[in-house]
């Protein structure tokens, strides 16, 4: 075994680049919140009209990047390196980034503000361990995530980074579930959240985790084209093509209720 999955140079050179100084800080969280709450206030008690405009989408911001590096090479296999190994070291790396992206604005993501786990027209349900249908919020639904796939990146017997032992036979499944729910949180960020996220000027670190993210998924296979669908106006506009390895559907995305 490599040990740490989290080591890979190019990886920590590409997505590491801390946020500009002092936008983490909580005096700027609150003056930037004061005005977002002030945007969303409910009139009459309720709720505003959805915004069908997606500011994400728009060129000045979807080009923007922390870096210009070729994401197509960097995503590719290095032929010294086993695969389960690249994929381990990937989807932690990964895990650790999507995780900090949405803790610049957890704040703003409330049981209130986002009382359901939705990404535009899609909502999505947890399952527990027992098989039970969860509805939750979008905050407890990015806990749930969060908490489970910490679990498992940090189980020795799925994600061994000890000498002599082995990746379990059924380790590319998990690493397609763990996919599968840090998309659900790339894609409520920017369904829900660009807008904080734009005024605090990390869209360049969101564009460019989710573009090696989607690039990665797609160069092993660990998305179905279908999952992604609900994004792929966002893909087509950051890397190109649709939301898999093949065309998407985003026709048929609308209205959808997904599980996990």
């Amino acid at each position: 075994m490599l040990g740490d999955h989290s080591g890979l140079p190019a990886e920590r050179a590409l997505l590491s680049q801390p946020p500009k100084a002092g936008l983490s800080c909580k005096t700027v969280l609150q003056a930037v919140g004061k005005v977002l709450r002030k945007s969303k206030a409910k009139p009459n008690g309720k709720k505003p009209a959805a915004e069908e405009k997606k500011v994400y989408l728009e060129p000045e911001y979807a080009k923007s990047r922390i870096t210009d590096f070729g994401f197509k090479e960097l995503v590719v296999l290095p032929r010294e390196i086993d695969l389960n190994e690249w994929l381990a070291s990937n989807t932690t790396t990964f895990f650790h980034h999507v995780n900090l992206q949405y803790s610049t604005i957890s704040e703003f993501c409330t049981g209130e503000a986002c009382q359901t786990m939705a990404v535009c027209n899609t909502q999505y349900y947890w399952y527990d361990e027992r098989g039970k249908k969860v509805k939750c919020t979008a905050p407890q639904y990015v806990d749930f995530v969060m908490s489970s796939v910490q679990k498992l990146v940090t189980d020795e017997d799925v994600f061994p980074t000890k000498y002599g032992r082995e990746f379990p036979s059924s380790f590319e499944a998990l690493v397609k579930k763990i996919c599968k729910y840090l998309f659900h949180v790339l894609a409520h960020i920017y369904s829900a959240h660009f807008k904080e996220t734009l005024a605090l000027e990390l869209h360049g670190h969101l564009n460019t985790l989710y573009v090696h993210f989607i690039l990665f998924a797609r160069e092993f296979n660990l998305l179905d084209p279908k999952e992604t669908a609900v994004m792929d106006d966002l893909t087509e506009a950051l890397c190109g093509g649709g939301g898999g390895d093949g065309p998407g559907g985003a026709a048929g995305a609308q209205n959808h209720v997904k599980e996990r």
